[in-house]
């Protein structure tokens, strides 16, 4: 019958060699996207401006955790050396950060005291890598750039409110941060609709530095 494959040329037709992947599509923006919605919720609740329980908790391990992993490991297979290491590094913090919350403390039934100086080695750390993360931005886009900027501002003012046991201190910090996460917002909405149309309709800038 005409429908039906004749058998012997089934047999001496050979594979198709794969000769290229397809690009694949940027993970940037689902990476930002979760970096500044787990950022927002901490941020909110550091700032004093929730009345709830530990909400961005869940999300430090789905969303900005996992997800911005995620994205971390797929910016290797685009060979973008920065936004791995970004995504990577902050999708580990917010885990890590869960852990300690879930895990650390009530396993060593830490004292308010202790939880901050601890809060404020973690967040000393990641200072130490943000700083130079901020220079190496200055290679990307003035968006990016921003992002890392509040970022420094905010790690700076909650490490000195933990280590000095300062709320108000703590506070601005967490008013900073939520300011970061609106410039991680928009970042990644303009990679959503810039890659959607293949034009700059959100304008993210030019790298500062070539």
């Amino acid at each position: 019958m005409a429908s039906v494959m004749d058998v012997g040329s089934q047999r001496e037709a050979q594979p198709t060699a794969i000769t290229a992947l397809p690009p694949p599509a940027d993970p940037a923006p689902l990476g930002l996207a979760a970096f500044a919605l787990t950022t927002f919720l901490l941020s909110a609740k550091n700032a004093g401006w929730t009345n709830g329980t530990d909400a961005w908790l869940g999300y430090a391990l789905a969303y900005g955790g996992l997800c911005q992993l995620l994205a971390g490991m797929w910016e290797f297979r685009n060979r973008n050396v920065f936004g791995s290491t970004a995504f990577s590094t902050y999708g580990g913090f917010w885990i890590g950060l869960g852990i300690y919350v879930l895990v650390v403390i009530p396993a060593d039934k830490a004292t308010p005291a202790q939880i901050d100086n601890d809060l404020a080695w973690i967040l000393l750390a990641f200072l130490l890598f943000n700083t130079y993360m901020l220079l190496w931005s200055l290679f990307v886009n003035k968006a990016v750039f921003a992002v890392f900027l509040t970022l420094e501002i905010t790690e700076v003012l909650l490490v000195i409110g933990n280590f000095e046991a300062q709320t108000n201190i703590v506070k601005a910090g967490g008013i900073v941060g939520v300011i970061t996460a609106v410039v991680a917002w928009y970042t990644s909405s303009a990679g959503v609709i810039n890659g959607m149309t293949g034009r700059v309709l959100a304008p993210v800038g030019k790298p500062m530095l070539q």
